[in-house]
Parts: structure tokens; C-alpha cells; sequence
């Protein structure tokens, strides 16, 4: 597996990678993927990447979206994750998260990483605390999907190289 930065002609991947995560009705409150100039310019500069088979096919995404445009949210951002179902369960998510942590630190100079998952999506909630982050709370009946409340679960990481 190879993880890399993303190139505006993985999107087609990402694109499908998407719409699975949406498809499963645990991964996002979205119920179509974002279109492509959205995604590439709302995420945080440096964060996109995909990891890879070694034949190039793309497996998965990860990035960063700020929360904020206040100076004093700077340093936090919220991380999305998404595996392909194809390549779920062969460590892709994790591997994924760890390069995004590595590069959220060292390049992008974040200190929080906060995550947002559905609490009936416990192999997400897994592979966050697997990373390092730690449960904040749950926010109860924070929004509707398909006309149903939903719970999220509500992590994060702080970084012990940022900010310290």
C-alpha cells in the first residue's frame, strides 16, 4: 500500500469511495458527495491524500477540513476518512489517519484533530481511538438523515508535538 497526495485525477475514486461511505448510512449526514472543486478547495491545502494498491488502484482518502476561519481555531481541524468497501479491514483507514496525523503536525502545524462519527459506526469510532483520539461526548439528535435523528459521537486528538 502506498499513501500519497491526492491528484485532481483520483477524483473519480474519491468520488466512489463517497458515495459507498454515504451508501452504508453510518458514514456522514451528506447523501451525495461534494463535488469536486468543493471538496479540493473547502478541505485544507496539503491534507488530501489516498492510499493505493501497489498497481495504483486507489483504495481510500483521507483529508482536513477547517472548522473555522477565526484566527484562534487555527490549529484545528475536523478529519474525514474513507475506505473503499473493497479494502475494508486490511488496515487502509489506519494507515490513512497515521500518514494524515503525521502530516497535520509536521507540515500543517494542527494541534486538534476533532472527529464527528455516527455512534452506530463503531468501526470508525475504532480505528480514531486505535490513532490516539479520545471520546469527548455524544451530541444526541444532532440532525436528521433520511428523517431520522442521529446521534455523533463526538472525538479528538491533541497533538503532544503542537502547541505544547
Amino acid at each position: 500500500m502506498n499513501i500519497r497526495p491526492y491528484r485532481p485525477s483520483d477524483w473519480p475514486d474519491v468520488e466512489r469511495i463517497t458515495q459507498e461511505g454515504i451508501d452504508t448510512g453510518v458514514a456522514t449526514f451528506e447523501t451525495k458527495p461534494k463535488p469536486q472543486a468543493a471538496w479540493e478547495k473547502q478541505s485544507l491545502s496539503g491534507s488530501q491524500m489516498v492510499a493505493e494498491t501497489a498497481g495504483g488502484v486507489v483504495m481510500g482518502w483521507a483529508l482536513l477540513w477547517p472548522v473555522s476561519d477565526r484566527c484562534a481555531y487555527a490549529g484545528v481541524a475536523e478529519v474525514s476518512v474513507y475506505v473503499a468497501a473493497s479494502a475494508q479491514g486490511q488496515g487502509v483507514g489506519k494507515a490513512l489517519l497515521n500518514a494524515l496525523i503525521q502530516i497535520s503536525e509536521q507540515e500543517l502545524g494542527i494541534w486538534t484533530i476533532q472527529a464527528g462519527i455516527f455512534e452506530d459506526n463503531p468501526g470508525s469510532i475504532a480505528l480514531h481511538k486505535a490513532c490516539g483520539f479520545r471520546v469527548l461526548g455524544i451530541r444526541e439528535r444532532i440532525g436528521q438523515l433520511d428523517g431520522v435523528w442521529r446521534n455523533n459521537m463526538q472525538l479528538e486528538r491533541r497533538s503532544k508535538v503542537v502547541g505544547v
